[in-house]
This record gives structure tokens, sequence and C-alpha cells, in this order.
């Protein structure tokens, strides 16, 4: 009994990493009257959670709490033996579907359209790069035995690097976004573990890797095109527009 309810208590965590982004959603508020420069200037605090989830896979992949990964393996395969599912095949770029729908039905992001799709292609780029390198260095067997290329999780990276550019365009809109963003990225997390394809020590990693990397992008970025001012100014009415309406 104390075996499953840890490793339900595990699970439960990695389910809501969401939650730990609400350091930066606490911030949402201030963001309204502030410049896209200042935003997204690099602040030692952000590093908290990335690296922090980074650390934990690494920590979880030691010898010394190796047993952990694979007893979530063992539960997983007692009870969800024959459980298959390509969901987080989808999930993991739906938040990056989901901006742009919101952008092309009228709900403006914090960045203008040729600003926003270069950070996140740089953002993919290192999220993708960092994880084909690690994958071909590594190289640790899948808990399926199906390939060596298990650590980092490429899906996991993939769905909180999108998880993170939602966040980061609409949090100052709707201050819900993170905990949904995020809630779906770490169900992706949950299915590739679920779907036998990754330790708990590959979800963590690569959550933390994601996140990282697209901020990264958002913290290097030069705002060129000259559209940065006029955009936002466009936000911050539209902004006070739906604070006036609500």
């Amino acid at each position: 009994m104390i075996r499953r309810i840890k490793i339900l208590i595990l699970i439960f965590c990695c389910i809501n990493l969401a939650f730990a982004q609400q350091v930066d959603s606490l911030d949402f508020a201030k963001e309204t009257s502030l410049l896209p420069s200042d935003r997204q200037g690099f602040k030692i605090k952000k590093l908290y959670v990335p690296v922090g989830l980074m650390l934990a896979g690494v920590a979880f992949g030691s010898k010394s709490l190796e047993s952990l990964n694979s007893e979530i393996v063992e539960e997983r395969n007692e009870h969800l033996l024959n459980f298959t599912s390509h969901l987080d095949d989808f999930l993991q770029f739906s938040p990056i579907v989901t901006a742009y729908a919101l952008d092309a039905f009228g709900v403006k992001s914090k960045t203008d359209l040729g600003n926003r799709t270069a950070i996140l292609l740089k953002g993919e780029v290192l999220t993708l790069g960092s994880v084909f390198v690690m994958k071909s260095l590594i190289h640790e067997n899948r808990p399926d035995s199906s390939n060596s290329q298990s650590f980092p999780s490429g899906h996991t990276a993939q769905a909180f690097a999108a998880a993170t550019f939602l966040s980061e365009e609409y949090k100052g809109r709707f201050p819900w976004m993170p905990y949904a963003a995020y809630g779906v990225a770490s169900t992706v997390g949950v299915f590739r573990m679920v779907n036998n394809k990754h330790y708990i020590s590959d979800v963590l990693f690569g959550a933390g890797l994601g996140i990282l990397s697209m901020k990264v992008a958002y913290w290097t970025h030069q705002y060129k095109w000259n559209k940065k001012e006029r955009h936002e100014q466009a936000y911050q009415q539209y902004i006070k527009n739906e604070k006036v309406i609500y």
C-alpha cells in the first residue's frame, strides 16, 4: 500500500508541474504596464523551476534513486500492461495551435506575428536540438526496450516548450492560461510514462529543458522589424478595453 501511495504521489506531482509555474503567472497584472523588453528580461528566479525540474530528472535517474524509476514502470505494467494511446503525439503541439488560433480569432497576443514566430522557431531549435544531442550521447534504454533513446523525453520537452510559448503570449490577458498550458504539457508527460516509453526521470528533465529553451528564446530575442512598440500599444489598449468591459 505504501509503495502504491508513493507511486501515486510521484505521478500526481508530474501532473501538477503546471502549478510550479505560478512564479511567472503571479506577475501577470504587472506585465500589462511594462514594455516587452522589461517583461522578458532575464531574472535568476526564472531559472528555479526549469533547472529544478532538470536536477530532479538527473536525481531520479541516479543509482541511489533508480528504484523509483523502476517502481513506476512495475506499477504501470501491473495495472496498465496493454494500455497504449497516441494522444500525447497530438497534445504536445496543441499549445502552439491554440496560440495562433486565438490570434486568428482576434484575441491579441503579447508579441506581433513576425517576432512571435521567430521566438517560437528559436525555442524549437533549442529544444529539439538539445534533445537530439542528449539522446545521441546518453543512449538510455526505454522502459519497453524498443530503443535506446529514452533520456530525455522529447515529447515532454516539446510540450513544455509549447506551453511556455502559449503562457508567455497570453498570461497577461488570461491569468489562468499558464495553468491550462502546463496542465496539458503535464498530461503529455504522464502519457509518456503510461505508454511505457519513458521513466519519470526522462519526463522531469524534458519538462525543465522545454521550459528553459523557450525562456532563453524570449530572453535573447531582439524584436526586429520595428513592430514591437506598435504591437505593444495595440495590446495595451486591448487589455484596457477588456478591463472596462468586464
